[in-house]
C-alpha cells in the first residue's frame, strides 16, 4: 500500500486564467468564487481535498499583477506572491490559444521558485483541433523546465485527473494537515460576503470598477434559516446608484441570487439583507483596507 501523501499545491496565473474554477473543480466543492471580472479573487484561499491515499491543500491565490498601482492592488500583488512560497508544487495556469505579455509577471514568479512547477494550459474545450496544442507545449518547455505540462478544461474537467496525479506526485510522504471533512480554511461569514461580492461582478460587468467590497455585519443561525445582514461598500455616489438600480431593483436581484447560491452551500433556507455604503478612497487607504479584510496574510 503507498505510503499517505500531503501538501501543499499553489494554482497561480495571469488574472481571469480559470484558477479559481479550477481549484473548484479538483476540490468538488465551491472553496472560490468565480465571474468574468479579472482579480475576482483576492484573498489565499485554501482548498483541501482528502482521499484515502492523500490530503491535497490547494492555495488559491488572486492573478498575478505587474507591480504597481494602489493599495488593493499592491495587497493583491503581495498575496499572489506569499501564496506559492514554500509550497510543494506550483500549477501555472495558462489559456489557450498561448502565452500573452499577461502570463509574464505569473511565468517569472513561477521561475523564482524551489518547488517543482506544472504548467497547466486551461481552456482546451475552445479548441477545435486538439493537434494545435502541440506546438504551444513544445514552445512552453522553452520557457523554463516544467515538471510537466497538462492541457485540461476546468469548465468540463476534461484532463483534471492527469493535472491531479501530476500535482499529487511532487507531494512529500506527510500525514493529513486538515481534519478529512474539511474543504476550506476559510468560515461561513467569508463565503457569504464573497458570493454577494460574486454576483455583483457577475451582474454588472465593466459597470461598476472592481473597488467594491462586501462586509458581513451578522451572520446568525436560527433554529430554521440563517439571518444575515451584508453592507456592500462602493467609492462613489454613482456606483451606489448604479447598484440600486430603478427602485431598488437591481439590488433587490443581487440579493435574490446570492441568497440562492448561499443556500446552496450552506445547505439551510438564508434570509439575507443588503445594504449599500460609500466610503471614498477606501481600496488605497491602509487602514480601511486592514478593517475590511486585507491583511498582510492574504
Amino acid at each position: 500500500m503507498a505510503e499517505f501523501r500531503s501538501g501543499f499545491v499553489a494554482v497561480c496565473g495571469r488574472p481571469n486564467v480559470g484558477k479559481s474554477t479550477l481549484v473548484n473543480r479538483m476540490v468538488g466543492q465551491k472553496v472560490s468564487i468565480t465571474s468574468r471580472r479579472p482579480q475576482t479573487t483576492r484573498h489565499r484561499i485554501l482548498g483541501i481535498k482528502t482521499t484515502a491515499e492523500a490530503q491535497v491543500i490547494y492555495v488559491d491565490v488572486p492573478g498575478v499583477l505587474p507591480g504597481g498601482g494602489g493599495g488593493l492592488n499592491q495587497y493583491l500583488s503581495r498575496a499572489a506572491a506569499g501564496g506559492v512560497e514554500g509550497v510543494d508544487c506550483v500549477l501555472l495556469v495558462i489559456s489557450v490559444p498561448g502565452w500573452t505579455k499577461a502570463d509574464m509577471p505569473a511565468l517569472a514568479l513561477a521561475q523564482r521558485q524551489n518547488s517543482p512547477v506544472v504548467l497547466v494550459i486551461n481552456k482546451i474545450d475552445r479548441l477545435a483541433d486538439r493537434a494545435a496544442l502541440l506546438p504551444l507545449i513544445d514552445m512552453s518547455r522553452e520557457k523554463m523546465a516544467f515538471a510537466g505540462v497538462v492541457p485540461v478544461s476546468a469548465r468540463t474537467g476534461d484532463g483534471v485527473s492527469a493535472l491531479e496525479a501530476a500535482a499529487l506526485a511532487c507531494l512529500p510522504v506527510h500525514p493529513a494537515q486538515f481534519p478529512s471533512d474539511q474543504v476550506s480554511d476559510r468560515g461561513d461569514r467569508f463565503m457569504a460576503a464573497e458570493l454577494v461580492r460574486e454576483q455583483i461582478f457577475r451582474s454588472f460587468g465593466q459597470e461598476i470598477p472592481y473597488a467594491v467590497t462586501v462586509t458581513i455585519d451578522s451572520f446568525r443561525q436560527e433554529p430554521r434559516l440563517i439571518r444575515i445582514e451584508a453592507t456592500i461598500l462602493v467609492e462613489k455616489d454613482g456606483q451606489k446608484a448604479i447598484l440600486l438600480g430603478t427602485s431598488g431593483l437591481r439590488l433587490k436581484e443581487i440579493g435574490r441570487r446570492s441568497r440562492l447560491e448561499m443556500q446552496k452551500l450552506f445547505g439551510s433556507k438564508v434570509y439575507l439583507g443588503l445594504w449599500i455604503k460609500v466610503r471614498e478612497g477606501w481600496s488605497d487607504d491602509a487602514r480601511a483596507l486592514r478593517n475590511f479584510g486585507y491583511g498582510e496574510d492574504g
